[in-house]
C-alpha cells in the first residue's frame, strides 16, 4: 500500500482522538462550570445567611462605627486646629519682637514706660548748695558753644566736591554740619527740659538714641556727632537733673528750719507764759498770807487750806517755768516720741520722731490733724538732754525697715511693737513704754461700717447664675 495512505489513515486517527478529547474538555468545563455555580450558589445563600445575622449585630454596632468616623473626623479638625494654632503663635512672636523693638524705641517718650524702667539714678555731682550746680550748667553749656564756634561739635570726614567745586561741596557740607547740629540740639534740649525725678535714665537713652539715629542718618554724607559733644550734652542733663533735686531739698531744709524756729519761738512764748503764771501764783500767795495775819479762828484755818494749795500750785508753775527755760536755754534737749496709727497706715508701722516743745502732746496732736484720718496712738514720751543723738540711735536700729528709704524726714519704721520696746530699753531703760492700742475712732469707725454693711439687705442667690 502506498505510503500516503498510511498517512492519511494517522491523520484520521489523531483527528478522532483530539475530538475525542475537544469532547472530554468541554464535558470537563462544563461540570467544573456547573460545579462552581452550585458552590457560588451555595457561598451566596451562606453569605446572604450570615448578612441576614450579621444585620442586627450592624444594627447594635452603628453607633460605635459613627463614633468612630466622629472621632476621625475630629481628629482630623484638632490636626488643622493645631496647624492653625502653631501657625499665629509663629505670627505673634514675629510681631510681639516688632512691638517690643518698637516699644523699647518710644520708651523715652512714655512716662508711664520710663517710670516702669527709672531705675536707680545715681549722682555724678557732688556739690553743696544750688548755686555751684547752677555755676556748672552755665560753665557746660559755654563748653558747648565753643565747640560749635570751633567746628568740633559735628565733624565730616570726608572733603567733598559739588559740581567738580570743592566750595560748593564745603557749601553743602556746612548747612548739612548745621542740619544736624540743630537737629541733635532740639533732641536734646527737649529731653533736658522734660527731665524729671523718674525719667532721668530714659532721658539719657533718648539723647543717646538721638546721636545713634542721626549718625545714622548721615553716614552717607560722613557727617557724625562728636562723642565730646554728646558727653556735655548727657552731663548737662545730670547737673540739670541734680540742681532740680537740690533746689527741692534746699526747699525742705528750709521748711525744717522754719519748723524748728517756729518751735524755738513756742519755746521762748512757753518760758515766757510759765514764768508770768508762776509770778501770779507768787502774788496770790503772798496775798494770802498777809491776810492771813489778821485773820483768827476758823477763818484762819480756811486760809491755810488755801495757802497750801497756793503753795502746790506754785511749785508746779516753778517746775515749769524751770523746765521751758531749760528747753529754751539747751538746743539739744527734748523729747523723742515714738506713735503709731493703725487706721491710717495699718500695723506695723511706727513713726519715731522729736520734739522741742515744752508739752510733746501738741506736737502729736498737730501730726493727728485733718491729714490723716485718724489720731496717733502714743507708746513713748522720751525726755533727753541728748534727743537728737537718741533719735538718730532709734533709727539706726530700725534703718533697714525704713518706710521711706528716699527722704529720711519722713520717720515711719516698719516695726513691731515689741521690738521697738525692746529698742527703746536698751537706749533709754528709765523710759516707759506703752504697747496697747487704743485707736478708739478707727474702732469705733469698723464697728459703724459692720453695722452698715449688716443692714444691707441681701441680693437672692439666683440673681445671677454662676455660669450660662
Amino acid at each position: 500500500m502506498p505510503p500516503l495512505y498510511y498517512i492519511a489513515v494517522g491523520i484520521g486517527v489523531l483527528i478522532v482522538v483530539l475530538c475525542c478529547l475537544l469532547v472530554l474538555l468541554v464535558s470537563r468545563l462544563t461540570i467544573e462550570k456547573k460545579l462552581r455555580r452550585e458552590e457560588s450558589e451555595a457561598s451566596a445563600a451562606q453569605i446572604r445567611n450570615y448578612e441576614a445575622r450579621l444585620q442586627p449585630i450592624a444594627a447594635r454596632l452603628k453607633p460605635i462605627t459613627d463614633l468612630d468616623e466622629e472621632i476621625a473626623r475630629l481628629e482630623s479638625e484638632t490636626r488643622r486646629w493645631q496647624q492653625e494654632i502653631e501657625t499665629l503663635r509663629i505670627s505673634y512672636g514675629e510681631k510681639k519682637n516688632i512691638h517690643d523693638h518698637l516699644l523699647h524705641q518710644v520708651a523715652v517718650f512714655d512716662e508711664k514706660l520710663a517710670f516702669a524702667e527709672m531705675g536707680v539714678y545715681e549722682p555724678h555731682f557732688d556739690f553743696s548748695d544750688s548755686e555751684e550746680y547752677r555755676k556748672a550748667i552755665i560753665a557746660i553749656r559755654e563748653a558747648q558753644k565753643g565747640m560749635v564756634s570751633d567746628n568740633t561739635a559735628v565733624i565730616c570726614t570726608t572733603k567733598w566736591s559739588l559740581d567738580g567745586s570743592a566750595s560748593k561741596g564745603q557749601t553743602m557740607t556746612n548747612r548739612n554740619i548745621r542740619l544736624t547740629l540743630r537737629a541733635f540740639n532740639n533732641e536734646c534740649d527737649a529731653a533736658i527740659a522734660n527731665t524729671r525725678w523718674n525719667n532721668v535714665n530714659a532721658m539719657e537713652r533718648r539723647i543717646l538714641n538721638a546721636q545713634s539715629q542721626i549718625d545714622k542718618l548721615n553716614a552717607s554724607n560722613a557727617i557724625f556727632v562728636a562723642s565730646e559733644y554728646a558727653q556735655l550734652k548727657l552731663e548737662e542733663l545730670y547737673v540739670t537733673h541734680e540742681f532740680r533735686e537740690k533746689l527741692k531739698a534746699e526747699r525742705d531744709e528750709r521748711a525744717e528750719t522754719a519748723r524748728l524756729a517756729r518751735e524755738e519761738q513756742k519755746l521762748i512764748r512757753d518760758m515766757e507764759k510759765a514764768e508770768e503764771e508762776e509770778a501770779r501764783y507768787r502774788r496770790l500767795l503772798d496775798k494770802a498770807r498777809a491776810e492771813a495775819r489778821s485773820i483768827v479762828g476758823q477763818q484762819l484755818d480756811a486760809f491755810n487750806e488755801q495757802i497750801k494749795i497756793l503753795e502746790q500750785d506754785l511749785a508746779e508753775a516753778h517746775e515749769r517755768a524751770v523746765r521751758a527755760q531749760a528747753m529754751a536755754e539747751k538746743t539739744r534737749s527734748g523729747y523723742v516720741y515714738i506713735i503709731s496709727n493703725i487706721g491710717s497706715f495699718g500695723g506695723d508701722i511706727v513713726k519715731i520722731g522729736l520734739t522741742r516743745r515744752l508739752d510733746p502732746a501738741d506736737r502729736i496732736r498737730e501730726l493727728g490733724d485733718a491729714s490723716v484720718p485718724f489720731a496717733f496712738d502714743t507708746h513713748a514720751i522720751i525726755y533727753s538732754d541728748d534727743a537728737p543723738s537718741l533719735e538718730r540711735a532709734l533709727h539706726a536700729e530700725f534703718e533697714l525697715v525704713r518706710v521711706n528709704a528716699q527722704n529720711y524726714r519722713k520717720e515711719f519704721f516698719r516695726a513691731a511693737l515689741q521690738d521697738v520696746e525692746v529698742a527703746v530699753k536698751r537706749l533709754a531703760p528709765n523710759a516707759p513704754f506703752f504697747k496697747d492700742i487704743e485707736a478708739q475712732d478707727y474702732h469705733e469707725t469698723l464697728a459703724k461700717r459692720n453695722a452698715a454693711l449688716l443692714a444691707i439687705e441681701v441680693a437672692p442667690e439666683n440673681a445671677f447664675p454662676d455660669s450660662i
